[in-house]
């Protein structure tokens, strides 16, 4: 006799039901209130699906074979029918390898019950309909089909005779799946004097229309399931596969690779110095958009003309442009920054995409720990990139940050396809087709369909540094363990305590630094004014350099060249001369060039030789000469000066047209304030809000949090006290307080199913319904409704005596029965 799922779960230990939420966490959201509840829970089509997503190939055709072997009729128990039938190809696999899988199954709870008589939980039928690829019985089809089949003789004389046309048919479906559809009227006969043999139709599975296909449903080999869609009976494809097996080739142990391991030194140095590519132009794009915000699109992202933009200044194409900038965004480093007063987009007002408040953080910081939380934000961030630049359903263009680029499984993508590089030996570069291979493998049901984007994943890997040379680098190893340890959430399964102690370097971060040179804090002066940095600056030097330079050319070695342009803007932001020669004597470790001492002087000593000011705008100088230049410079005719005073000119145009025109002419004016004072500061950078890393996410934004054993013990426990109340509660109902229709609960029912069916025939009656549940506090109580719905979970029922509208969690609720 075949017990139910909950009956089994209550004779099981305690330990063997947490090891069940161990294996299953999502049956733990939210706790269940009985064993029935939770024997529901794990027989439903969602969390039945995710169970199987986690199985590999080989375990999946055991679990095949355990449905095809269900009630075996020569008496042998359901092991031993497993056994015999996943032992009956060319190839067999060990017994001992198949009881292995059998045990994984059972762990899982996939399948239950004694080894004599296991049970299949039912829903697994419901996820994947064909075992094995076969389809179902004849005798679920059709009475002739099954006729035929039960006939041995006659059905291998029928296959024998069927043209060579219908047999590859037959072969294609017998492969699975076993279904295959044809446009309609395929089936009927065609008019007098068109041709017998039509060509394969390659559209629906491939199924070749016309006489072929005929052929095989008037000879009951194929059984016509709807008017456009034929199905192969499961006895035909079992004697189709009679030489390969039933289940097929079985392939107990993934393929494997051929490439042999590289040099772990070239591999770590080649992804290093990626890295440092990867962090230089991050901040290059970083720098573009805070001089030239990128504006948001009505529909959200950026527009392709910004893109492109961003891709020719930084002198990289449009597919790694849109990489960096998602990962950047993902990171906290970029944010929307609202300009109120105008609306134009769907947001309500014009937005602009610019680093956000965490920018100036991220540049102080090491390259190693910079280049960590780009890629931290990579492997979480929930966003396919590889989207960017395609179609959408409405035939728009996908375009960078826009929300037709989320996919919420892209972060267990990155983490299955670099858990594949993890897994080979150190310095193993598969090839792409490889790793493929070894993800069909382990997990079927979640690659299917996702070539594109695994193969998209190695290459942004490669790109971000991750990997080197096509192999797992060694600090990227130990990012992923980080991730993938903070995403099992054992010591912390509220994520409350992630990165509380952010300033101290990652073992990942430790391991990238050690392999990439180390940060110099000076720089070689060459007789061209220019500055050679040996090596990555630290991040003082680099702000130094960019406030006294232009960078000429980027790498392990950078070169800067001080130029008139670059001497003014220090001073504009605050350097004085002095500041200027100390700052170059300070870091070059060559003498000064008497050039470069010449050129800070000369444009110091012209540098505020002009003060400007609002009238709209006034230009004012001690030399009257120079204000005469400045009168007669006909480039400047655009200002339409005017002189006031020997030593004043003004302009109806604002004091900023009045600067940039004065120093793109080539002068050297500074502003002042209404006392005559010089104002010199840095330009005044505009920062989005702060925005945190996706980093601190978990990878699977739909998993439930792994709770430690412990824990689990005590969850146990909560639901057999649940357990126990609900049945005491079916057998005595509490009363209801306050008259009404009756002082009696509902009668006792036969498992939390069965009162299900009795809520859903209610709502469908319209009928009055006891309905006994556990409340919040663990309390029993039973409640006279009217069901309204159910879904989602949830019961929305009336109460007639107090016309409240009331919803019970169906996982609390106990029993229910008609009030009549």
């Amino acid at each position: 006799m075949t017990t139910s799922l909950a009956d089994h779960l209550r004779s099981l230990p305690d330990e063997s039901l947490a090891a069940l939420l161990q294996l299953r966490p999502d049956l733990v959201v939210p706790v269940p209130a009985d064993i029935s509840a939770l024997a529901t829970r794990a027989q439903s089509r969602v969390s039945v699906a995710r169970a199987l997503d986690g199985l590999d190939q080989f375990t999946l055709q055991i679990l095949d074979a355990a449905r095809l072997a269900r009630d075996p009729a020569d008496g042998t128990t359901a092991t031993e029918a497993v056994l015999a039938m996943a032992t009956s190809g060319p190839r067999p696999p060990a017994p001992t390898t198949v009881r292995g899988a059998v045990d994984r199954l059972r762990a899982l709870f996939l399948l239950y019950g004694p080894e004599h008589a296991l049970s299949v939980v039912e829903s697994v039928d419901e996820v994947s309909p064909y075992p094995a690829g076969l389809g179902r019985p004849a005798a679920e089809l059709d009475g002739r089909a099954a006729a035929l089949c039960a006939d041995p003789a006659k059905l291998r004389r029928t296959l024998l005779a069927a043209p060579p046309s219908a047999r590859a048919i037959l072969d294609r479906l017998a492969a699975g799946p076993p279904v295959g559809s044809v446009p309609p009227g395929a089936l009927q006969a065609p008019p007098l004097g068109e041709e017998d043999q039509l060509p394969p139709d390659p559209v629906n599975g491939g199924v070749p229309t016309g006489s072929p296909v005929r052929w095989l449903v008037e000879h009951r080999l194929l059984v016509p399931v709807s008017a456009g869609t034929v199905e192969l009976p499961r006895e035909v494809g079992l004697l189709l596969r009679r030489d390969s097996g039933p289940l097929g080739p079985l392939r107990t142990s993934p393929p494997q690779v051929s490439a042999a391991p590289r040099e772990p030194k070239a591999v770590d140095s080649a992804g290093a110095g990626q890295t440092m590519e990867v962090v230089r132009h991050t901040e290059g794009l970083l720098e573009q958009l805070a001089a030239e915000p990128a504006a948001v699109l009505r529909s959200g992202g950026i527009g392709v003309r910004d893109l492109r933009r961003l891709a020719r200044t930084g002198g990289l194409d449009e597919p790694t442009t849109a990489l960096l900038i998602e990962v950047a965004y993902a990171a906290g480093l970029l944010g929307e920054l609202e300009l109120p007063g105008v609306t134009t987009n769907r947001y309500g007002a014009d937005q602009q995409v610019l680093p956000a408040a965490g920018y100036e953080v991220w540049r102080a910081a090491s390259l190693a720990q910079r280049w960590e939380q780009l890629a931290r934000a990579w492997l979480t961030m929930t966003r396919q990139v590889g989207l960017v630049g395609q179609r959408d359903d409405r035939d728009r263009p996908i375009t960078a940050l826009s929300a037709e680029a989320e996919r919420a499984g892209a972060p267990l993508s990155r983490r299955a396809v670099l858990g594949v590089l993890a897994d080979l030996e150190p310095a193993t570069a598969p090839t792409a087709d490889e790793v493929l291979a070894l993800l069909d493998w382990r997990s079927p049901r979640r690659s299917r369909g996702r070539e594109a984007a695994h193969r998209e994943v190695l290459a942004e890997a490669a790109q971000l540094g991750v990997t080197g040379l096509g192999a797992l680098t060694s600090y990227g190893r130990l990012l992923l363990a980080d991730v993938t340890r903070t995403d099992d959430g054992a010591a912390d399964p509220l994520g409350l305590h992630i990165e509380a102690d952010s300033d101290e370097p990652s073992t990942a971060a430790r391991a990238l630094d050690a392999l990439l040179p180390a940060p110099v804090d000076h720089f070689l002066m060459q007789a061209d004014l220019t500055l050679v940095v040996p090596g990555p600056p630290e991040p003082a030097l680099a702000a130094e350099l960019d406030a006294v330079a232009e960078l000429e050319s980027a790498g392990g070695a950078s070169v800067h060249r001080v130029t008139t342009g670059s001497v003014r803007r220090a001073l504009d932001a605050g350097y004085s001369a002095d500041d200027l020669h100390a700052l170059f004597r300070r870091r070059s470790r060559t003498p000064v060039p008497q050039s470069l001492t010449y050129l800070v002087d000369d444009v110091a000593r012209r540098h505020g030789g002009l003060r400007a000011g609002s009238a709209g705008a006034y230009l004012r100088s001690d030399d009257e000469a120079l204000l005469s230049e400045v009168c007669a410079d006909r480039r400047l005719e655009s200002l339409a000066l005017r002189r006031l005073a020997p030593t004043v000119l003004v302009s109806p145009y604002q004091v900023g047209r009045l600067l940039g025109a004065l120093r793109d002419a080539g002068y050297a004016p500074v502003p002042e304030d209404a006392t005559g004072a010089a104002v010199l500061s840095r330009p005044k950078t505009r920062r989005a809000a702060a925005r945190v890393s996706v980093g601190t996410r978990t990878l699977d934004p739909l998993a439930a949090p792994r709770v430690p054993m412990p824990r689990l013990l005590g969850v146990v426990e909560q639901i057999r006290r649940g357990d126990a109340a609900a049945r005491a509660a079916r057998r005595a109902p509490a009363a209801v307080r306050g008259g009404g229709r009756g002082a009696t609960g509902p009668a006792p029912v036969q498992g939390h199913s069965d009162a299900l069916a009795v809520l859903q025939q209610a709502v469908r009656d319209k009928a009055l319904v006891w309905v006994g549940y556990v409340d919040a506090h663990g309390a029993t109580a039973s409640r006279l409704v009217k069901p309204v719905s159910i879904g989602a979970g949830y019961l929305r029922a009336e109460d007639e005596r107090t016309e409240m509208l009331h919803t019970f969690a169906l996982h609390r609720i106990t029993a229910a029965v008609r009030a009549d």
